[in-house]
């Protein structure tokens, strides 16, 4: 099923948009979407190829799709990237550069990092 076609779907009904004010911006908690804004371009969903930044207790891990991988294999089509408390920010930025450098979703270059920055920020403060 196409990008879109899957976006059409979701886009008006799905369990993870948030709406606080009715005439106000809408949100979105789904995983994969780096700015909880809800629209495509974010949208983890809806997009074949989705940069998914977590925070877990060993440190921040990116996850993002396997080129050329089965749209049916779910864990096995995942590059996991786990970034260590202890590594800093230059790695951080190592891995943006690294994602960057592929090719990969070059719409979404900054936000991968500025999320990276943010789960820092909360484990270092």
């Amino acid at each position: 099923m196409s990008s879109d076609l899957q976006w059409l779907l979701l886009r008006n009904n799905n369990a993870f948009i948030v709406k606080r004010v009715e005439e106000g911006p809408i949100f979105s908690k789904e995983p994969g979407n780096l700015t909880n804004l809800h629209s495509f371009k974010y949208s983890g969903l809806a997009n074949s190829k989705t940069i998914d930044v977590q925070q877990t207790p060993s440190g921040i891990q990116i996850a993002t799709a396997k080129k050329g991988a089965s749209p049916h294999a779910v864990s096995p089509a995942k590059v996991i990237t786990t970034i260590r408390n202890r590594s800093g920010p230059r790695r951080a930025a190592g891995v943006a550069a690294k994602l960057a450098k592929r090719g990969y979703r070059p719409d979404l270059r900054q936000s991968p990092l500025d999320a990276a920055r943010h789960y820092e920020s909360w484990v270092w403060t």
